[in-house]
C-alpha cells in the first residue's frame, strides 16, 4: 500500500514539473565525441522526446553512423538558477556503415544531461551512451558525448 501511494506521488509530482514550464518542439543543432555530425531532436511533450543523430568518424576510416532514441526526460534533479537542466535517459538502436569493416548494428541506452538556455531555445547536453552491438559480432561500445540544439 506504501508503494503505491510512492508511485502515485512520484507521478504526480514529475508531471507538474514537467508541465512548469513550455518547451519548444523541435531542436536541431551539432555534436562531437563518438561520433561527430548532426544532430536534431523532437519533444513529443515536456517529458518524452525522440533524438536522431547522423555523423562520420574522425578517426580517418570511412564510417557513417546512424542513431536514433526515445528518452525520457526527469526535471528539477540538477537545479541551478535561471537554467532548465533535465537529465534523460532512454533506449534507442545504432546503425554504422562502414567501407572496410563489417556495419555495425546495436541498441544504445543514452543517459545525459541537457541544459536550456535562451528561454528555452539553446540547448546544450552531454552524455554517455553503452552500447550492445548484434553485428558483426556480439560485443558492448560505448560512446561519449557533447552537443549543442537550436529550438523553435
Amino acid at each position: 500500500m506504501k508503494k503505491g501511494i510512492l508511485v502515485i506521488f512520484l507521478s504526480i509530482f514529475m508531471a507538474t514539473n514537467a508541465l512548469a514550464f513550455e518547451r519548444n518542439k523541435f531542436g536541431i543543432g551539432v555534436m562531437a565525441g563518438g561520433p561527430s555530425g548532426i544532430t536534431a531532436k523532437y519533444m513529443l511533450d515536456n517529458t518524452n522526446g525522440i533524438d536522431f543523430a547522423v555523423g562520420w568518424s574522425t578517426s580517418g576510416s570511412n564510417e557513417y553512423y546512424f542513431s536514433s532514441d526515445y528518452l525520457f526526460h526527469m526535471y528539477d534533479v540538477i537545479k541551478i538558477q535561471k537554467i532548465v537542466s533535465p537529465l534523460y535517459f532512454g533506449a534507442g538502436a545504432r546503425y554504422i556503415s562502414r567501407d572496410k569493416k563489417d556495419n555495425k548494428f546495436g541498441a544504445r541506452i543514452p543517459v545525459g544531461a541537457e541544459f536550456l538556455f535562451l528561454n528555452n531555445r539553446l540547448g546544450a547536453f552531454g552524455e554517455v551512451v553503452p552500447i550492445f552491438n548484434f553485428t558483426p559480432d556480439t560485443d558492448f561500445d560505448l560512446e561519449f558525448g557533447i552537443g549543442i540544439r537550436f529550438f523553435f
